[in-house]
C-alpha cells in the first residue's frame, strides 16, 4: 500500500507543480492569460492586500487553516516515517532452550528459504524478503513460475518443505508467509 500511496502522491504534488509553474511561466514569458487565470499580466503579483486580508475578520478562517495545515504535516510526518522505516528484518531470535538465545541474520535465512523454494520443478526465479519482528518474523515469498510449472505443486512444496525446514531450524513456532506467484514472460508456443 505504501508502493501505492508513494507513487500517486508524487504524482499529484509533481502534475500540481508542473501546472502552476508552467502557467506561471507563460504569464512571465508575456502570454496573456485566459480572463479567469489568477495573473492578469506579466507583473502581477500572487496574492495583493486584499485578497491576503479578505477572510482576516472571519472568525471561522484562522482555526480552518491552522487545522489543514496541522493535518498536512501529521500526514506529511506518517509519510516520511513510512518511508524511512525499515521494512526488511535484520535479525531472528533463536531459542537456544538454555535461556539465552542466538541471533540468525535475516539475510541467511532469507536465504536458505529462497533456496528451499527454488529447488520446486517450474520455479525460475525465488526471492524472499523477511519482516515483522524479530521473535516473530514472517516471510514475503515471490515466486516466478516457468510455463509448465504448476502453481499448486510449487505452493505445496513451499510450504511442506522450504517453510517448514527454515520454522524448524530457526525454532519458530510459526512461520507465516504471504506468497507472490508470477509467470515468466516467454513467447508462445506452436500448438500443431
Amino acid at each position: 500500500m505504501l508502493r501505492t500511496v508513494n507513487r500517486v502522491l508524487i504524482g499529484v504534488v509533481g502534475l500540481v507543480l508542473v501546472v502552476v509553474g508552467g502557467a506561471a511561466l507563460a504569464v512571465g514569458l508575456g502570454l496573456n492569460p485566459p480572463s479567469w487565470w489568477i495573473h492578469d499580466g506579466r507583473h502581477d503579483v500572487l496574492l495583493d492586500d486584499s485578497e491576503r486580508t479578505r477572510w482576516q475578520d472571519a472568525g471561522w478562517w484562522w482555526p480552518t487553516v491552522l487545522a489543514v495545515l496541522a493535518v498536512l504535516v501529521l500526514l506529511a510526518l506518517w509519510w516520511v516515517t513510512a518511508v524511512l522505516r525499515r521494512h526488511r528484518l535484520t535479525e531472528v531470535l533463536v531459542d537456544t532452550g538454555d535461556g539465552e538465545g542466538a541471533l540468525l541474520r535475516g539475510r541467511a535465512l532469507e536465504g536458505v528459504l529462497a533456496g528451499g523454494a527454488g529447488e520446486s520443478d517450474g520455479v525460475a526465479h525465488a526471492q524472499v524478503q523477511l519482516t515483522g519482528r524479530r521473535t516473530a518474523p514472517e516471510a514475503r515469498v515471490r515466486l516466478r513460475l516457468e510455463p509448465h510449472a504448476d502453481p499448486g505443486t510449487v505452493l505445496y512444496h513451499l510450504t511442506t518443505e522450504a517453510l517448514t525446514h527454515a520454522r524448524d531450524s530457526a525454532g519458530l513456532a510459526s512461520l507465516p508467509a504471504e506468497v507472490r506467484l508470477t509467470g515468466v514472460k516467454h513467447r508462445a508456443e506452436r500448438v500443431s
